[in-house]
């Protein structure tokens, strides 16, 4: 197989127009999976996906256009450039056409990639196999898997661009059933490395949970004062940073466009939150370190490629509950007037002043909820971002600062900006592991939050 730095050059010397730049990811996957408390399969998988993105100049403009593939071969080069330049001309004058970075160095770029290994479990894997015994001896069932993957990345051009970045990630995710299945609680965590990873707490949350839904109340629907870990919050403001595309905002299609107005056509200045709420991305954030410059494969509202190899440092989405940006691209940055704020690969939420755990928020709760995850969230309604869902794996009862009980669960609909505005108590940030977008989401730290008249609009039959 030919290396990234190879391929990149020979990709770029082939391509016979004005730019060309190319992406190659090298990803390593380690894994653990197990079922009824027992161990099932592990592995590792090694994949390599190749894009190629050609420009070429047309007149009054510039076209882009781009081909992945999953490998490229020696004797297909020449073709893949091809079939780039191709995909350009056909697209035909691009209007995210922006100066394309050149002559920039970023990271090693002539280090081969390092694969994880199973060994990266080393340090969890006798206490899982005590979890594991005891739980058998407990007549709990545990399900679920730990991943960690490495990911090399190297995007190099004509021009003189020569970036890489190694991202590693990984996760631990574990469903505990009890009493013939009728009971079920979920815990998650993300980690780069799996040594902040605590076993204990694993078999803690889950053994409390149980306990909890020994005790059933059914209760109707209506709105609700819930708490949320923070993996719940992650799931609501992950899809809300989604949705925050400049363009969309600037032409009146999204929750963040100024309605009624000549002037300005965003609700950019806009105070959102009732606390002094701050959600950023930001790419040297401690545990969540990503890309410190734009990578991306495909233009968008919210992406060009056109972009590749920006800088990515911090952006405010937020400051003190204010909304400071959107997603731009340079291209939408002229249309709107606003500053280029392109999309980080992290998000982080606090509110300044925060303090506490979980634990503590419920404590202070005299009568609502605590949720353990929500799961199949869709869009309502674009316009004001409402959002519909189902709780899974346990809703408890909180009554005089204690939980009593587990209640059925709720189809839910709420829209995260409008939950901005009603944020009752806020707990400390924590990086947390998001459930229902696990696969495409590995980097966010989040508070536990109690939000005010949370609205459970129907009952739902589901555990």
């Amino acid at each position: 197989m030919i290396s990234p730095q190879e391929l990149i050059e020979r990709i770029t010397a082939a391509a016979n127009y004005d730019d060309c730049i190319v992406i190659i990811n090298e990803q390593s996957q380690a894994n653990l999976r197990w079922a009824n408390s027992t161990l099932t399969t592990n592995g590792v998988i090694t994949e390599r996906s190749v894009t190629v993105i050609a420009f070429v100049a047309l007149e009054g403009g510039m076209a882009s256009g781009a081909v992945t593939r999953t490998d490229v071969a020696a004797q297909e080069i020449s073709a893949i450039a091809k079939e780039a330049g191709a995909a350009a001309l056909a697209a035909g004058k691009a209007e995210d056409a922006a100066e394309i970075a050149r002559n920039l160095s970023v990271g090693n770029w002539t280090e081969a990639h390092d694969p994880t290994s199973p060994a990266i479990f080393a340090t969890i894997a006798p206490d899982m196999g005590d979890m594991f015994q005891r739980s058998l001896d407990s007549q709990i069932e545990l399900f679920g898997y730990a991943q960690h993957t490495h990911r090399t990345t190297w995007v190099g051009s004509k021009g003189g661009l020569r970036l890489r970045w190694d991202q590693p990630s990984g996760r631990i995710e574990m469903t505990g059933k009890s009493q013939q299945r009728t009971r079920s609680t979920w815990e998650g965590v993300a980690t780069r490395d799996f040594s902040n990873v605590s076993i204990a707490h694993f078999d803690s949350a889950i053994r409390q949970r149980l306990d909890w839904q020994s005790k059933r109340i059914e209760i109707p629907a209506g709105h609700y004062d819930t708490v949320m870990p923070p993996g719940c919050v992650a799931d609501l403001f992950t899809y809300l940073l989604w949705k925050a595309a400049a363009r969309d905002a600037h032409e009146g299609r999204s929750v963040f466009s100024r309605k009624g107005t000549t002037g300005t056509r965003t609700r950019v200045g806009d105070t959102l939150s009732n606390q002094k709420t701050n959600l950023y991305s930001d790419s040297k954030y401690l545990g969540l370190e990503s890309s410190p410059f734009v990578v991306t494969t495909g233009s968008g509202p919210m992406s060009s490629v056109f972009d590749n190899g920006q800088n990515l440092g911090k952006t405010l989405w937020l400051s003190e509950g204010k909304l400071t940006s959107l997603v731009q691209t340079r291209a939408s940055a002229v249309d709107t007037a606003l500053s280029f704020t392109p999309m980080g690969e992290n998000l982080i939420m606090d509110v300044d002043g925060a303090k506490g755990s979980l634990e503590d928020l419920v404590a202070g709760l005299d009568d609502g909820l605590l949720l353990t995850t929500l799961w199949y969230i869709r869009e309502v309604d674009p316009s004001t971002l409402l959002l519909t869902g189902l709780t899974r794996d346990g809703v408890y009862r909180v009554k005089g600062g204690e939980v009593i009980g587990s209640v059925n669960n709720f189809r839910w609909n709420e829209s995260p900006v409008n939950l901005l505005s009603r944020m009752k108590a806020v707990g400390a940030t924590a990086i947390t592991q998001s459930r229902e977008w696990g696969d495409d989401v590995d980097r966010t730290a989040m508070p536990p939050v109690v939000f005010e008249n949370f609205n459970m609009s129907t009952v739902s039959l589901g555990s």
